[in-house]
């Protein structure tokens, strides 16, 4: 016999940044070398390069957010995801 129940359930207290992406444009200097360009939808902040390997690990898409935490580690946010858990300093 098995029993099932909820699993425990668990709120985030991390701070991080976050630029919330408004458009995404594809670049390819060679086939190993493809890179994006990430153009934020805040004021301000001027768009920016990712790797090749950021793109294929998070798949970010436009509406979502960039993140980086402390240590460093860039990731990808859907919108929901993240203004549903992530409120600004």
């Amino acid at each position: 016999m098995s029993i099932s129940r909820e699993m425990p359930k668990y709120k985030c207290h991390k701070e991080v940044w976050a630029l919330k992406i408004d458009a995404i444009e594809f670049e390819s200097n060679s086939a190993e070398n493809s890179t994006a360009i990430i153009r934020p939808a805040n004021d301000g902040y001027a768009p920016f390069v990712v790797s090749r390997e950021y793109m294929e690990k998070h798949k970010p898409v436009a509406g979502g957010y960039y993140i980086v935490y402390e240590n460093g580690y860039k990731s990808f946010s859907p919108a929901d995801a993240f203004e549903s858990g992530y409120t600004p300093l």
